[in-house]
Protein backbone atom coordinates (compact mmCIF):
# COMPACT_ATOMS: atom_id res chain seq x y z
CA UNK A 1 0.00 0.00 0.00
CA UNK A 2 1.19 3.54 -1.01
CA UNK A 3 2.33 6.16 1.77
CA UNK A 4 -0.99 8.37 0.45
CA UNK A 5 -3.40 5.66 1.06
CA UNK A 6 -1.81 4.65 4.20
CA UNK A 7 -2.41 8.57 5.14
CA UNK A 8 -6.25 8.26 3.79
CA UNK A 9 -5.00 10.50 0.55
CA UNK A 10 -6.41 8.60 -2.50
CA UNK A 11 -5.25 10.58 -5.91
CA UNK A 12 -6.77 8.01 -8.21
CA UNK A 13 -9.46 9.57 -8.81
CA UNK A 14 -10.29 14.02 -8.71
CA UNK A 15 -11.32 15.10 -5.57
CA UNK A 16 -13.32 17.63 -6.96
CA UNK A 17 -15.78 17.92 -3.20
CA UNK A 18 -12.24 19.12 -1.22
CA UNK A 19 -12.30 22.93 -0.72
CA UNK A 20 -9.17 24.70 -0.82
CA UNK A 21 -9.50 27.31 2.47
CA UNK A 22 -7.82 30.31 0.46
CA UNK A 23 -11.32 30.01 -1.76
CA UNK A 24 -13.70 30.41 0.92
CA UNK A 25 -15.66 33.60 1.14
CA UNK A 26 -14.83 34.09 4.91
CA UNK A 27 -10.61 32.83 4.40
CA UNK A 28 -8.35 34.88 6.71
CA UNK A 29 -7.41 37.95 5.21
CA UNK A 30 -4.12 38.39 6.74
CA UNK A 31 -3.58 34.47 6.10
CA UNK A 32 -4.62 35.42 2.78
CA UNK A 33 -2.22 37.92 2.29
CA UNK A 34 0.38 36.42 3.33
CA UNK A 35 -0.22 33.10 0.49
CA UNK A 36 -0.90 35.93 -2.27
CA UNK A 37 3.07 37.00 -1.03
CA UNK A 38 4.55 33.52 -1.27
CA UNK A 39 2.81 32.76 -4.32
CA UNK A 40 6.20 34.51 -6.26
CA UNK A 41 8.43 32.40 -4.65
CA UNK A 42 6.71 28.71 -5.46
CA UNK A 43 5.54 29.41 -8.40
CA UNK A 44 9.20 30.47 -9.99
CA UNK A 45 10.09 27.08 -8.88
CA UNK A 46 6.61 25.06 -9.92
CA UNK A 47 4.52 27.01 -12.32
CA UNK A 48 7.22 26.58 -15.84
CA UNK A 49 6.62 30.38 -16.38
CA UNK A 50 10.06 30.41 -17.90
CA UNK A 51 9.48 27.82 -20.07
CA UNK A 52 6.01 29.33 -21.63
CA UNK A 53 7.59 32.82 -21.86
CA UNK A 54 10.52 31.21 -23.54
CA UNK A 55 8.28 29.26 -25.91
CA UNK A 56 5.13 31.31 -26.79
CA UNK A 57 5.93 34.74 -25.84
CA UNK A 58 9.23 35.35 -26.85
CA UNK A 59 8.48 34.29 -30.39
CA UNK A 60 5.54 36.67 -30.63
CA UNK A 61 6.78 39.51 -28.96
CA UNK A 62 9.33 39.77 -31.89
CA UNK A 63 6.45 40.92 -34.49
CA UNK A 64 5.71 43.87 -32.41
CA UNK A 65 4.10 45.07 -29.56
CA UNK A 66 1.84 42.13 -27.99
CA UNK A 67 -0.91 41.69 -25.46
CA UNK A 68 -1.00 39.16 -23.00
CA UNK A 69 -3.71 38.05 -20.63
CA UNK A 70 -3.57 35.90 -17.16
CA UNK A 71 -6.83 34.70 -16.63
CA UNK A 72 -7.16 33.72 -12.56
CA UNK A 73 -4.44 35.87 -12.21
CA UNK A 74 -4.63 35.42 -8.32
CA UNK A 75 -1.92 37.64 -6.28
CA UNK A 76 -0.89 38.38 -9.97
CA UNK A 77 2.82 37.18 -9.74
CA UNK A 78 2.59 35.58 -13.18
CA UNK A 79 1.47 38.88 -14.75
CA UNK A 80 4.14 40.88 -13.08
CA UNK A 81 7.15 38.61 -14.31
CA UNK A 82 5.84 38.69 -17.75
CA UNK A 83 5.59 42.52 -17.81
CA UNK A 84 9.23 42.93 -16.45
CA UNK A 85 10.44 40.49 -18.68
CA UNK A 86 8.92 42.08 -21.54
CA UNK A 87 9.84 45.71 -20.01
CA UNK A 88 13.67 44.35 -19.98
CA UNK A 89 13.51 43.17 -23.06
CA UNK A 90 12.43 46.26 -24.63
CA UNK A 91 9.02 44.92 -26.10
CA UNK A 92 6.00 47.31 -26.34
CA UNK A 93 3.25 44.93 -24.99
CA UNK A 94 -0.07 45.39 -23.04
CA UNK A 95 -0.32 42.70 -19.85
CA UNK A 96 -3.49 42.35 -18.27
CA UNK A 97 -4.58 40.15 -15.22
CA UNK A 98 -7.93 39.40 -14.39
CA UNK A 99 -9.64 37.47 -11.50
CA UNK A 100 -13.03 37.38 -10.62
CA UNK A 101 -12.23 37.38 -7.09
CA UNK A 102 -11.99 41.02 -5.69
CA UNK A 103 -9.28 40.13 -2.91
CA UNK A 104 -7.10 38.71 -5.21
CA UNK A 105 -7.07 42.05 -7.87
CA UNK A 106 -7.00 44.64 -5.40
CA UNK A 107 -3.59 42.91 -3.42
CA UNK A 108 -2.26 42.26 -6.99
CA UNK A 109 -2.81 45.91 -8.06
CA UNK A 110 -1.21 47.28 -4.86
CA UNK A 111 1.78 44.94 -4.93
CA UNK A 112 2.71 46.34 -8.94
CA UNK A 113 4.44 49.14 -7.84
CA UNK A 114 5.54 50.14 -11.42
CA UNK A 115 2.02 49.97 -12.82
CA UNK A 116 3.37 47.37 -15.23
CA UNK A 117 0.14 45.32 -15.29
CA UNK A 118 -3.38 46.40 -16.33
CA UNK A 119 -5.41 45.11 -12.95
CA UNK A 120 -9.32 43.65 -14.00
CA UNK A 121 -12.47 42.20 -11.96
CA UNK A 122 -13.71 40.00 -14.56
CA UNK A 123 -14.09 36.75 -15.45
CA UNK A 124 -13.01 35.33 -18.97
CA UNK A 125 -17.07 35.72 -20.22
CA UNK A 126 -16.84 39.44 -19.44
CA UNK A 127 -13.58 40.10 -21.42
CA UNK A 128 -15.06 37.74 -24.27
CA UNK A 129 -18.59 39.97 -23.98
CA UNK A 130 -16.38 43.13 -24.28
CA UNK A 131 -14.96 41.82 -27.80
CA UNK A 132 -11.18 41.13 -26.37
CA UNK A 133 -8.60 39.59 -28.32
CA UNK A 134 -5.26 38.44 -26.95
CA UNK A 135 -1.71 37.36 -28.54
CA UNK A 136 -1.20 34.95 -25.28
CA UNK A 137 -3.85 33.72 -23.32
CA UNK A 138 -2.02 32.42 -19.88
CA UNK A 139 -3.64 30.46 -16.72
CA UNK A 140 -1.92 29.12 -14.05
CA UNK A 141 -3.56 26.50 -11.33
CA UNK A 142 -6.95 27.73 -12.35
CA UNK A 143 -8.08 24.56 -14.36
CA UNK A 144 -8.29 22.33 -10.75
CA UNK A 145 -10.78 25.09 -9.29
CA UNK A 146 -13.36 24.34 -11.77
CA UNK A 147 -16.09 22.32 -12.26
CA UNK A 148 -16.88 20.17 -15.84
CA UNK A 149 -19.27 22.78 -16.50
CA UNK A 150 -16.49 25.68 -15.99
CA UNK A 151 -13.95 24.42 -17.12
CA UNK A 152 -15.88 23.94 -20.70
CA UNK A 153 -17.01 27.79 -20.48
CA UNK A 154 -13.20 28.58 -19.61
CA UNK A 155 -12.17 26.65 -22.51
CA UNK A 156 -14.09 28.33 -25.25
CA UNK A 157 -14.00 31.66 -23.76
CA UNK A 158 -10.08 31.29 -24.08
CA UNK A 159 -10.27 30.23 -28.12
CA UNK A 160 -12.64 33.21 -28.11
CA UNK A 161 -10.07 35.38 -26.70
CA UNK A 162 -7.25 34.03 -28.64
CA UNK A 163 -6.40 36.21 -31.50
CA UNK A 164 -5.33 34.66 -35.03
CA UNK A 165 -1.53 33.30 -34.44
CA UNK A 166 -1.94 33.69 -30.78
CA UNK A 167 -2.04 30.73 -28.15
CA UNK A 168 -3.56 30.03 -25.13
CA UNK A 169 -1.54 28.46 -22.29
CA UNK A 170 -3.35 27.21 -19.43
CA UNK A 171 -0.80 25.37 -17.06
CA UNK A 172 -1.59 23.11 -14.05
CA UNK A 173 -0.31 20.40 -11.49
CA UNK A 174 -0.47 16.90 -13.14
CA UNK A 175 -2.20 14.62 -10.14
CA UNK A 176 0.07 11.59 -9.38
CA UNK A 177 1.68 10.10 -6.03
CA UNK A 178 5.32 11.80 -7.22
CA UNK A 179 3.45 15.59 -7.36
CA UNK A 180 1.95 14.83 -4.20
CA UNK A 181 5.46 13.25 -2.28
CA UNK A 182 7.28 15.90 -3.82
CA UNK A 183 5.49 18.86 -2.98
CA UNK A 184 4.84 17.39 0.58
CA UNK A 185 8.65 16.77 0.89
CA UNK A 186 9.84 20.40 -0.69
CA UNK A 187 6.94 22.34 2.29
CA UNK A 188 7.23 20.28 4.87
CA UNK A 189 10.60 21.71 5.84
CA UNK A 190 9.29 25.11 5.38
CA UNK A 191 6.05 25.08 6.80
CA UNK A 192 6.53 26.87 9.92
CA UNK A 193 8.48 29.78 8.40
CA UNK A 194 8.40 30.59 4.84
CA UNK A 195 4.63 29.50 4.63
CA UNK A 196 3.86 30.19 7.71
CA UNK A 197 0.18 31.32 8.22
CA UNK A 198 -0.58 30.95 4.93
CA UNK A 199 -2.70 28.84 2.73
CA UNK A 200 0.36 27.32 0.39
CA UNK A 201 0.88 23.95 1.77
CA UNK A 202 -2.27 23.25 2.71
CA UNK A 203 -4.24 24.03 -0.38
CA UNK A 204 -1.16 22.99 -2.32
CA UNK A 205 -1.80 19.09 -1.00
CA UNK A 206 -5.96 20.05 -1.49
CA UNK A 207 -4.68 21.23 -5.50
CA UNK A 208 -2.45 17.90 -6.68
CA UNK A 209 -5.70 16.27 -5.12
CA UNK A 210 -8.02 18.22 -7.06
CA UNK A 211 -6.27 18.49 -10.02
CA UNK A 212 -6.06 16.41 -13.38
CA UNK A 213 -4.37 13.52 -14.92
CA UNK A 214 -2.94 14.16 -18.74
CA UNK A 215 -5.68 11.65 -19.80
CA UNK A 216 -8.82 12.96 -17.58
CA UNK A 217 -7.97 16.52 -19.35
CA UNK A 218 -7.74 15.36 -22.68
CA UNK A 219 -11.59 13.85 -22.32
CA UNK A 220 -12.45 16.68 -20.76
CA UNK A 221 -11.09 19.02 -23.85
CA UNK A 222 -12.11 19.23 -27.58
CA UNK A 223 -9.89 17.61 -29.46
CA UNK A 224 -10.14 19.62 -32.72
CA UNK A 225 -9.15 22.86 -30.60
CA UNK A 226 -7.08 22.06 -27.42
CA UNK A 227 -3.86 19.70 -26.97
CA UNK A 228 -2.84 18.57 -23.35
CA UNK A 229 1.08 18.65 -23.38
CA UNK A 230 3.82 17.23 -20.23
CA UNK A 231 5.82 19.78 -18.70
CA UNK A 232 8.32 19.09 -16.00
CA UNK A 233 7.97 18.81 -12.53
CA UNK A 234 4.52 17.25 -13.14
CA UNK A 235 2.95 19.90 -15.11
CA UNK A 236 -0.24 19.75 -17.77
CA UNK A 237 0.02 22.02 -20.07
CA UNK A 238 -3.36 22.98 -22.08
CA UNK A 239 -3.35 24.59 -25.32
CA UNK A 240 -5.10 26.47 -28.11
CA UNK A 241 -3.34 28.07 -30.82
CA UNK A 242 -5.56 30.74 -33.23
CA UNK A 243 -5.88 30.32 -36.78
CA UNK A 244 -4.27 32.66 -38.71
CA UNK A 245 -6.51 34.31 -41.18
Amino acid sequence: MSAERRRGVDLRRRAVDLPERMDADDADPEMLARTYARFEQVNAILSGRSGVHRREIDPRARHGRIRVLDIGCGGGDIARYVARRLRRDGIRAEVVGADIDPRAVRWASDADDDGLVRWRCASSAQLVSEGEQFDVVLSNHVLHHLTSAQLAGLLDDSARLTAPGGIAVHSDIARSRTAYALFDALTRPIAGTLLKSSFIREDGLISIRRSYTAAELAAEAPPSQWRVQRGFPSRLLLVHEGHVI
